[in-house]
Formats: structure tokens, C-alpha cells, sequence
């Protein structure tokens, strides 16, 4: 059983057990663990094909969304080209559908060139550099055996990275600190290189083998070392993602932590070493020899078997799993005690960090240099600045809950959700001001003035599902969200607009994107474009003055499908934020494959104001974008919701027109109830039990039971429809449709009581749960024939959900 279990999400492979420089600090061989001199060099296909097997076995049984996998060392690069694409290719393979892979490299960078870069690109790897500052700090450690240095083939690396054809591949810079080392030129070299992250990390220590503490430098080095690094990155106006930094401003404000270092969080990462063994955390190597060891490997234990393992538990078990001091401490819930390897004294853990001073210093000194941030000023009041995104409230009527919570929800009620979605995108564009230091930004000049002057167009902007999307990605702290599309908002609204503003919007890849509008494919290694908004349409020029043409071949336009009625769907397959609804997404639509969509989602809207009228007007009035998705294996369809892009939904084109109808009708049912839960809260937060849900065979959060059963209300209404056109006639189809009606009214059934029974639901969620059970009872009454309910039972029987819930 699994129910109880955490599943891991992050897996660390060595891919090479060896490393072609001699860091005098490295855990892994210069640490008290040994391990590394037994183990094979290089892991070989056995392994990797087993680890992949493992992998996706995991990722099936607890219902992963995303999984990701960081090729490790030693040195990584020293496995060689052909082994790290075999690696690649098996862990992409192994994953069920629905289930995207997040692949990424760490390396010293002294091998890295194109070949590497190439193959990198091909197989989506991202690559994270070690990197200690300028050379000086660099040389310090990071030296090659003979005593070289390695920073001039490392700057070597990171400018291969920092090129228009491998910038999208550039995951960021980690650098260990050594309080010897002046942070400010330490900070300025790093700056410099322009990176998207840089990691700031304590050097690896424990009690029994503290940190170095020079003569002179305070009782808190590393302290003071950050803050002055710190204050350097805030009046930089925060040019990269800090994950330390970010970490303590999240979780000051009771969010999670973005590193096991700092927080609360349990742990979620497992290592797999070239021999096949699992082991705990890398950072465990500098406490004892053996200590990250758990005896168990990837051929005979699943991945379930290691997080049972008493170590794993120990790292998973937050507050209570720390020591009485660090429970009673003020700070705890943003230190969360510091790394578990920090912890270790006299053969146990049960202590604080041996980094406890300088973490309180640290988070204390963040605390008060934010409380004396300045205000948003005047100029962007129409967009207030918030510390974090609040809930904004629902704005219903009576009526309109109520109709809500039947599952249906006409016209009126879904804009109604719609307005409080825009406000809360725009509440969260403030916090992205806020948490990122914009305090002198032109991009946001210039959207503050257009919403004073143009609302209307920074409405259309800001209503663009995936403009909240990609806020809710900046304020979750990844680092791959940058600030660039801040930006292409502005410049898309100062298009809309049409009043002559220019934005400069930075380029990804050469590739300058605008919401709502299209992307641009530009040439010749731009990293910036202005973009001026006119009467007739918009100039595009790049940094040096030249005119790029915005009606070639290069320019891709967002589509649009005409559905009849004032409802126009935007096929959205430019878009690079997308890829938010977790499942692969599909490349630029062919003109053949444009047709089939456009035919298709009319065919599905005459079907949806004709069998579902009371979901159709919803729909008509919220739904305003349909993302392709990549299709899944034969037989399954794939369709998704992303709570964070409200008024999308991603579907894989499915076959026939009243499948996409059901699959609209489906997904737009999570759209509504993430509205709503925005808006409303219908159950306790703090219930953390599973719930069995009918549908499918992993138990659910009661958030996930909730998303379930309201999705089904329209399924189970679809087939309802279907059953009583065929009411009276044989065949397979009516078959079919009479034996998915008894299916799903009693799935929905189910799942509507044991909400009502779970004793978490609010007030305000048991009547919405009673409005809900109010529209399944009908369905109960409606009499089938025997051999419906005989083949409803032997799907049941099955446990394999026929709509992903």
C-alpha cells in the first residue's frame, strides 16, 4: 500500500562515481564517507534501465505529475556522450503518460562544449554549473590535482551556455561559500555571467568537523557573508533567483521552502549511486562513513521500499522530527532546523544546525532589511502590491453558489469567477514586484499607465490564462520563470493599445513572445527587443535599431476557431508558459491539423449547447483557451486543468467530436471549482488524510476528492444525455452510452458522500456538497437495463478510470 507513504519526486544518478578536478572541499570524496572507492566508475545499462523501471513504477502508483531526475557524479560528463543519452532517453521512456520529466545535469563545466551542449538540446537537459565566484575564489578549491586552475575552462562553459542556441538550457550557477573569500567580488563575477539561479551554499560540516570560523570575522561568518551578498542582490533589483534568499521571504510568509536546506518541508529527494544502490541524501557523506548507506538497491527494493526506510522517515518528518531546542525556537518554521547532515553530534542527528547562529542571523537580518522595502508607488496603485497572493473573494450572489454548486453555472456566474480571477492575477503581478525588487522597472511603467489610460487592453493581457501562470511560477520560486515575460505583457497590452509605447522585451532562444498575441522568431543572437505598439499593429526593432518584419514567416499568430455566437477559442500553440497543465504539450499546429481542430471543436460546441445546455453557457462565457496537448498512448485521451490558468484547458485532439465535447466539459469543471476554492474555502486545510476515490486506484487528498467529484457532475451528465438519446434502441452504441451512465452516476454518487461524511467540509462546503448530491439523486432514479449495470460493474471491477479525474 501506498497511501501513507511520501513519494519521492526528486532522483539524483550518478552517472560517474570519479571527477577530473581535486576539490579540497568536496563531500564526496574528501568527507568522511569512502564508499565512492569500492564503486564502479561509470553505471552501466543494467542499472540505468532498472533505475528508469523504478522510476516510473514510482511515479505510476502515487499519480505523479512530474518527476525530476539529475545526472550526478563525481563528474557526470566523464560517462561520456553515448551513456548520458542512453540515460536520458530510458528515464523518458520509463515514465507513465501524464508524467513529465524534468532532466537535468550537474557539472564542474571544465568538459563542457558544443558536442555535449548539442545533445543536451536534443534531449531537453538542463545544466547547472559549480561555479565559487571570480577566479581567485574559484582557485581556492576548485583545482585540478596537478594544481591548475579550472576557472578559465569553466567561464569557457558558462559563456557556451549564456549563447542564444543553449541560453534555454542554462538552469543556473551553485556556489560554495568560503567565508575567506570577499563576497562582494564573489557576488560581481557571478552577476556578471548573467545567470537565471545561482545557489548559495554552506560548505558541508557537521559538530565533529565544524565549519571554518577565521579569527576576526564575528561570531557569525557565513551570516554576515550572505546578508552582505544579499544586499548586493537587492539593489541589484534581484537579477537572478536565489533560492536561499527566496526560501526565507516564502516561508516568512508561510510558504514552502524551495530547498531541503531551509523549512519545513519533507524531504523528497533520493540518491542512486553507480552500483544500484539507493542511498539517502549526498550531504550525509560528511557526518560518518557509511551514513547515507540504506542497504537497499535498484534491483531488488522499489522506490516505496526506500521511503520506508528509518532514515528517509527521519528527513520526511518536519517539526516533530526536530530537537526540543529547534521546536522551541523563534525562527523555526523558516530554518526548519538546517540540513539534516548539519544536525550530526555524537552519533545522532537530534540537535540543532552547527550553522544555527548564522542561520537566526541570516533570517532575522532578511527580516528586518524587508520590513524597511519601500512601498509600490502611485503609479502602480492600480495594481496594489501584496507580500503574497491572497485569496480574493468569490464575489457570488446566492443564486449564483448555489447554481455552482449544482455543477452547472450559466453565463453570468462564470464571469462573475472570471473577474475574481483577474484580480487575483493581478494581486499576484503586484507580489511578483513585490518578492523580485522591481521597484524601477519601465515594463511595469508602462502597464501601470495603460491600465489607467487602456484598461481594456491590460484586461486582455492580464486575462490571458497563462499570465497567471507564469506569476504563480515566479512566486513558487523557479528559477526557470525569469522576469522576461513581465515584459512581453506589457509589450503585448502597449500593442493592444495602440498609442506608440515602447517596451523592451528580453528574448529567450532568440524568441520573442507575446501573450495573446503570437511569437516572434528572430535571427542573428538578439537578446532584447523593442516593441512599439501602433495604430495599425506593432514594429519590432532589436537592440541596434534594425527592423525585424512582423509579417513573414517568423511571426507565428495565435490562432483562433470561431465557434458560433460570440464564443471564439484561441488554439494556444506559441505560448511558452503552456506547458502548466503537467503533461507534454504539442509543437506548432500544421494547417491540416489546424483544420481538424477548428471542425472538430465546432462539431463539439453544437454538441455541448445541444446535450449539455446548462454546462454550455459556462463554457461559452469562460472558457477562452484550448492548449494542444502531445497525445497519449493508444486508447487513453489525455486532457488536463491547471489550477494557476483559469479560462484554459489542455487536450490531446481526440478522434471524435463528442469525446472532445466530454473532454471540455470535463476539464472546464476544474476550472470552475478552482475558481471557487480561490475564492471559498468549502473544507479544513489541515486534513491530511486519503480519501478512495471509485475512479481510480490511488487514494486522494480530500482537495483531489472535491476536484473529482465536481469534474464528474458533467461526465456523468454527458452520458446521462447520451443514454437517453439512445433511450429505447439497441446496438453497441446505445450499449455503450446506457452501461458509461451507470458507471459514472454511481462513481459520482460515491465520491459525493464520502465528502458529506468526511467531517472536514465547512459550512459553506456542505451546502455545496448538498447541492451537488442534489443533482446525482435524479440520476439514481433513472431505471437501466440489467446488463448496464452488468458491464458498469465489470469496469468497475477493473479500477481503471475511463476520464482522468
Amino acid at each position: 500500500m501506498t497511501r501513507n507513504l511520501l513519494p519521492f519526486t526528486q532522483f539524483v544518478v550518478k552517472v560517474h562515481s570519479r571527477c577530473d578536478l581535486a576539490c579540497d572541499h568536496c563531500y564526496v570524496y574528501e568527507h568522511a564517507d569512502t564508499s565512492w572507492q569500492s564503486r564502479p566508475k561509470t553505471i552501466v545499462d543494467t542499472v540505468l534501465t532498472r533505475a528508469a523501471e523504478r522510476i516510473g513504477e514510482h511515479a505510476a502508483a502515487h499519480g505523479l505529475t512530474g518527476v525530476r531526475v539529475v545526472l550526478h557524479g563525481g563528474e557526470p560528463l566523464l560517462a561520456g556522450p553515448e551513456r548520458l543519452r542512453r540515460a536520458a532517453e530510458a528515464f523518458r521512456a520509463a515514465l507513465p503518460p501524464g508524467c513529465a520529466l524534468d532532466l537535468r545535469i550537474h557539472t564542474n563545466g571544465v568538459l563542457l562544449g558544443p558536442a555535449f551542449l548539442d545533445l543536451f538540446a536534443e534531449l531537453d537537459v538542463r545544466v547547472g554549473v559549480s561555479l565559487d565566484g571570480d577566479r581567485a575564489a574559484n582557485d581556492r578549491h576548485r583545482r585540478y590535482a596537478d594544481g591548475r586552475s579550472s576557472h578559465p575552462q569553466v567561464l569557457r562553459a558558462v559563456d557556451l551556455l549564456r549563447r542564444p542556441e543553449y541560453c534555454h538550457l542554462f538552469a543556473g550557477l551553485l556556489c560554495t561559500i568560503d567565508v575567506e573569500n570577499d563576497p562582494v567580488a564573489v557576488y560581481r563575477a557571478l552577476a556578471e555571467l548573467e545567470p537565471p539561479a545561482v545557489d548559495f551554499l554552506l560548505p558541508h560540516a557537521t559538530w565533529e568537523q565544524p565549519p571554518k570560523r577565521p579569527a576576526g570575522q564575528g561570531p557569525h561568518p557565513y551570516a554576515d557573508w550572505l546578508l552582505t551578498v544579499y544586499d548586493l542582490w537587492e539593489a541589484d533589483g534581484r537579477p537572478f533567483a536565489v533560492r536561499t534568499f527566496d526560501s526565507v521571504h516564502r516561508t516568512r510568509h508561510g510558504l514552502s521552502s524551495l530547498t531541503e536546506s531551509l523549512g519545513l518541508e519533507p524531504a523528497s529527494l533520493v540518491v542512486l549511486e553507480t552500483d544500484g544502490s539507493f542511498e539517502q541524501a549526498d550531504s550525509l557523506k560528511t557526518a560518518y562513513d557509511g551514513a547515507p548507506a540504506t542497504g537497499l538497491d535498484v534491483f531488488t527494493h522499489s522506490l516505496d521500499d526506500v521511503a520506508r526506510h528509518p532514515g528517509m522517515a527521519a528527513r520526511q518528518s518536519g517539526l516533530a522530527g526536530l530537537s526540543a531546542d529547534c521546536r522551541s525556537c523563534p525562527v523555526v518554521r523558516s530554518c526548519g532546523g538546517g540540513l539534516y547532515a548539519h544536525r550530526y553530534r555524537d552519533g545522532g542527528f537530534d540537535h540543532p544546525s552547527v550553522y544555527c547562529g548564522d542561520l537566526m542571523n541570516l533570517i532575522n537580518g532578511i527580516a528586518d532589511r524587508s520590513g524597511k522595502q519601500s512601498t509600490v508607488p502611485p503609479a502602480a496603485s492600480a495594481v496594489p502590491a501584496q507580500p503574497a497572493a491572497p485569496p480574493v473573494p468569490a464575489g457570488l450572489t446566492e443564486r449564483q453558489l448555489d447554481e455552482l454548486a449544482s455543477g452547472h453555472g450559466g453565463a453570468d456566474t462564470v464571469r462573475a469567477l472570471a473577474r475574481a480571477q483577474l484580480a487575483l492575477t493581478r494581486a499576484m503581478l503586484a507580489a511578483v514586484r513585490t518578492t523580485s525588487g522591481l521597484t524601477r522597472s519601465p515594463a511595469w511603467d508602462v502597464l501601470a499607465e495603460l491600465d489607467a489610460v487602456a484598461p481594456a487592453a491590460v484586461d486582455a493581457v492580464l486575462g490571458h490564462p497563462y499570465a497567471r501562470a507564469w506569476a504563480a511560477r515566479q512566486l513558487g520560486g523557479d528559477p526557470a520563470a525569469g522576469l522576461g515575460p513581465l515584459a512581453g505583457l506589457a509589450a503585448a497590452a502597449a500593442v493592444r493599445a495602440g498609442r506608440g509605447d515602447t517596451v523592451a522585451v528580453p528574448l529567450r532562444g532568440g524568441v520573442l513572445h507575446l501573450p495573446t498575441l503570437g511569437r516572434l522568431d528572430l535571427a542573428g543572437g538578439a537578446r532584447k527587443a523593442l516593441v512599439t505598439g501602433t495604430a495599425d499593429g506593432f514594429t519590432v526593432r532589436t537592440e541596434d535599431g534594425t527592423a525585424v518584419p512582423v509579417d513573414g514567416p517568423h511571426w507565428h499568430r495565435v490562432r483562433r476557431v470561431v465557434l458560433g455566437g460570440d464564443w471564439t477559442l484561441a488554439l494556444e500553440d506559441v505560448d511558452p508558459q503552456r506547458d502548466s497543465h503537467q503533461r507534454p504539450v504539442a509543437d506548432r499546429l500544421t494547417d491540416s491539423e489546424l483544420a481538424s481542430w477548428s471542425w472538430g471543436l465546432r462539431e463539439a460546441a453544437e454538441l455541448l449547447d445541444r446535450d449539455l445546455p446548462e454546462y454550455a453557457a459556462g463554457l461559452r462565457a469562460g472558457l477562452t483557451t484550448v492548449t494542444p496537448l502531445r497525445p497519449g498512448p493508444p486508447g487513453r485521451e489525455v486532457s488536463a486543468a491547471a489550477r494557476q490558468a483559469f479560462g484554459a484547458v489542455g487536450i490531446a485532439r481526440p478522434v471524435t467530436a463528442p469525446t472532445l465535447a466530454l473532454l471540455l466539459a470535463h476539464e472546464f469543471q476544474h476550472v470552475k471549482m478552482g475558481a471557487v476554492l480561490d475564492g471559498l474555502d468549502l473544507y479544513d486545510p489541515a486534513d491530511t488524510a486519503r480519501y478512495v476515490v471509485p475512479w481510480r486506484p490511488d487514494p486522494r487528498p480530500i482537495e483531489g476528492l472535491l476536484q473529482g467529484a465536481y469534474a464528474h457532475l458533467a461526465v456523468t451528465a454527458f452520458w446521462g444525455s447520451r443514454a437517453r438519446a439512445y433511450d429505447g434502441l439497441p446496438g453497441a452504441a446505445a450499449d455503450h452510452a446506457r452501461a458509461r451512465f451507470a458507471l459514472w452516476r454511481r462513481y459520482t454518487a460515491e465520491a459525493v458522500e464520502r465528502l458529506a461524511d468526511s467531517g472536514s467540509l465547512t459550512p459553506v462546503g456542505l451546502r455545496f456538497v448538498d447541492g451537488m448530491r442534489d443533482t446525482v439523486a435524479p440520476w439514481l432514479a433513472v431505471p437501466l437495463p440489467r446488463a448496464a449495470e452488468t458491464a458498469a460493474e465489470r469496469i468497475r471491477s477493473r479500477t481503471t478510470p475511463v476520464v482522468s479525474g
